[in-house]
């Protein structure tokens, strides 16, 4: 197993890694749509799906992955009333449409609305 740790994502706030590459495999933790220059969220869905979009790319590239190569996600939002905004930036990254579960969340971590989390084949 190898730990797969970078600065263009947020650094986890918890006891967790960013993510980890096991046999072949890449698996991200979930990824809120924090800056990880600033440690800022933008507001809006649109704007967080993005910024978490590109979380999740930053840790796919440092394990020296990429996006084409996910297979599954798991997505996590506040309000199913964000869905269709939240699909319009997710289909923009995730375009080899992976296997995907979707569901709506009591709260997030600071109170943010999305987050995104992937399997990927390296």
């Amino acid at each position: 197993m190898k730990v797969i740790a970078t600065t263009n994502a947020p650094a986890a706030i918890g006891p967790y890694s960013q993510g980890y590459e096991v046999n072949g495999f890449v698996f991200t933790s979930g990824q809120i749509p924090v800056d990880p220059e600033t440690g800022a969220a933008p507001e809006g869905i649109t704007a967080q799906a993005e910024q978490s979009c590109k979380n999740v790319q930053a840790i796919l590239e440092a394990a020296g992955c990429s996006m084409d190569k996910v297979i599954k996600t798991t997505c996590f939002i506040a309000d199913m009333g964000d869905f269709a905004a939240f699909n319009e930036v997710y289909a923009k990254y995730f375009t080899g449409k992976p296997a995907r579960s979707c569901v709506a969340v009591k709260t997030l971590p600071k109170n943010l609305l999305c987050e995104i989390e992937a399997i990927a084949e390296k």
